[in-house]
């Protein structure tokens, strides 16, 4: 009788008590990055046709701004998801949504309604690309990323220990 107690309880803490926040860090690097990724890849496929039409960012040419931001979407993309100078590389694309929500909400919609429970306007999507990679600039890439491994190998070069050093990690 006191196994069935048991069980649940210590199913219930098993469940609750565990973390595993470098997997949910490692999935939240890959699943920013696959986003952002796509849309890069959707603006170079579709350079000529943007070149022309895409917004311009601080007095720059459309093309211009167009490049700035192919070159964000692809490369920091690509560095979150490997884990690779993570806080670095999430302040350009922090930087390319707070324009982006810029435009959608000063520029290309001028009469845009102010924001409601059911609103499915497009403004939602920078913010919510910024609060992603606020919380990856504030949690940091885990230790499934090539951030850590280096780490741990400059550590090593040094003759300490990981504990010593890698203590909040």
């Amino acid at each position: 009788m006191n196994w069935l107690y048991s069980t649940p309880v210590n199913c219930f803490v098993k469940l609750s008590g565990y973390t595993y926040s470098n997997l949910a860090r490692l999935f939240m690097r890959l699943f920013v990055g696959v986003m952002l990724l796509q849309f890069g890849i959707r603006h170079l496929v579709n350079y000529e046709v943007l070149c022309e039409s895409f917004p311009t960012v601080l007095n720059m040419s459309s093309e211009c701004s167009l490049i700035i931001m192919i070159i964000i979407e692809l490369v920091c993309s690509l560095l979150i998801m490997v884990g690779f100078l993570t806080r670095l590389s999430v302040i350009p694309p922090i930087c390319a949504m707070i324009a982006a929500e810029y435009y959608i909400l000063h520029d290309m919609l001028p009469n845009l309604p102010v924001y409601g429970l059911d609103s499915t306007d497009p403004g939602y999507l920078p913010i919510m690309f910024i609060g992603i990679y606020i919380y990856l600039l504030i949690a940091g890439p885990g230790k499934i990323s090539l951030d850590y491994f280096i780490s741990l190998y400059i550590i090593t070069q040094k003759g300490k220990y990981e504990e010593e050093e890698l203590e909040d990690v």
